[in-house]
């Protein structure tokens, strides 16, 4: 089968198609045929060595797919043919940009029947990061005022749509040119986080979910009692120790495979509450050249490879 790995750190020219033997699915797992794979930053961040989460090359990166089960192992949830999507493994290599990925059957759901694979691949571990940190963590509820940094990417386009889904209050975070995208979401307010002092820009918030890296000032943007979750700074201990010291409650999210949530996520996006937003595809054989975006910082909505 194809895939695609790297035999050192670097550029997105690392990244290159090989040959390699497809895997054979013990108990309880799956072998995917993946039709879709999604690109996340964290991806481009382990490819560049920046973030060395999988240790030394060699190495696949990725990790979102959607495709068919091709073959069950005894006592999968799943059986031959059907349509399933996820983000196995995370965060140990996946190999998801690959024809086939091996999957334990509990880290993948039913793919929404109301999208094609190229949209469900964009899904997984962009809004279970959203979930697992709103819903999960902060326990938003209908009438939360909810701050959403960097509201336009990956997980902040699924933050935002999930926010209204549970009938919270939504004010985005994003540049200027991102604002219309953001309001056809269900956004009720946007911000221009380039022309807009943060610190003053809302001071109630029940919950701020921070994917910029920026907890120290956005923390004054939650009210007293109220919620700052972040997925970039969740190992920072001092930060933790400031929010909580000023009277609010710290929530770090590290993403993690759960079946459950992608079979929430997957009745809102087919009862249409979520619409994943596909901003370019490319085939397996340009995973260089979809990396090269992604790296860029300006994607709005997902990048994609088809397989």
């Amino acid at each position: 089968m194809r895939a695609v790995i790297q035999k050192s750190f670097g550029g997105p020219e690392v990244l290159e198609v090989v040959e390699v033997e497809r895997p054979k699915p013990l108990g309880g797992e799956l072998l995917v045929r993946v039709r879709a794979s999604a690109i996340n930053p964290v991806d481009v961040a382990v490819r560049s060595g920046a973030y060395p989460l999988l240790g030394e090359p060699p190495f696949g990166v990725g990790w979102d797919i959607s495709g068919v089960v091709e073959e069950a192992g005894p006592g999968a949830r799943f059986k031959v043919g059907d349509e399933v999507y996820g983000m196995p493994f995370f965060p140990r290599a996946a190999n998801a940009y690959a024809e086939y990925v091996l999957v334990p059957s509990r880290q993948v759901a039913r793919k929404p029947a109301s999208v094609d694979h190229v949209h469900a691949a964009a899904i997984p571990l962009a809004a279970l990061t959203a979930w697992q940190g709103l819903v999960q963590a902060a326990g938003v509820k209908e009438g939360d005022r909810v701050v959403i940094h960097r509201a336009a990417g990956g997980v902040g386009h699924f933050a935002v749509q999930i926010a209204k889904a549970r009938g919270a209050h939504v004010i985005a975070l994003a540049s200027a040119a991102r604002h219309e995208f953001l309001r056809s979401l269900g956004a009720d307010e946007v911000i221009d986080n380039r022309a807009t002092d943060l610190a003053e820009a809302v001071k109630d918030a029940d919950i701020v979910f921070d994917s910029a890296a920026q907890g120290d000032l956005l923390v004054g943007s939650v009210r007293p009692g109220g919620t700052l979750v972040s997925i970039l700074q969740h190992g920072d201990a001092e930060l933790a120790a400031r929010v909580e010291a000023a009277g609010r409650r710290f929530a770090g999210i590290s993403v993690e495979p759960d079946y459950a949530a992608l079979e929430a996520i997957a009745e809102l996006v087919d009862a249409g509450a979520i619409r994943p937003y596909v901003e370019e595809t490319f085939p397996l054989e340009e995973a260089g050249k979809a990396h090269e975006l992604v790296g860029a910082g300006h994607v709005q909505g997902k990048i994609v490879l088809t397989v």
